[in-house]
């Protein structure tokens, strides 16, 4: 077993592991960003919009720190992640009723039409960029 190594964290310590599904996501988001800054001639970056869906565990905290770091030296160095969370969709498999439940709620979650319990998640699992405060 590997011996636990913390990382610094505002506020205290936290150890590896906790948070690091976060950072291969933040990767994504500074690829999209830094392409679009390129094919716009960006020379600044100021926030960027996150609509991160309801079922997802990412964690606003986390993306920040991990984008701060990844950041450093590009056009988005210093920029601010505004995280909004997007409800979670599905449709009904039987009657193809789109309805929304809480994360709370899915083992309990029915179609209020027919009642049934198959249903397809439509929307709020992933994450997307909306959009960006940028500087040209």
């Amino acid at each position: 077993m590997h011996p636990r190594a913390a990382v610094p964290r505002r506020g205290g310590v936290v150890h590896i592991g906790e948070a690091m599904h976060e950072l291969p996501v933040t990767r994504s988001i500074l690829d999209i960003v830094l392409r679009h800054a390129a094919a716009h001639a960006v020379v600044e970056v100021r926030a960027i919009d996150l609509v991160v869906g309801a079922l997802s565990d990412l964690e606003a905290e986390w993306l920040q720190l991990y984008f701060d770091h990844l950041s450093r030296g590009t056009v988005a160095e210093g920029a601010r992640l505004r995280v909004r969370r997007s409800p979670l969709r599905f449709s009904c498999d039987a009657c193809a009723t789109p309805f929304t439940a809480g994360r709370d709620e899915l083992e309990d979650a029915r179609c209020p039409v027919c009642g049934s319990r198959d249903a397809t998640i439509a929307s709020g699992a992933g994450y997307r960029v909306d959009s960006m405060e940028a500087y040209g």
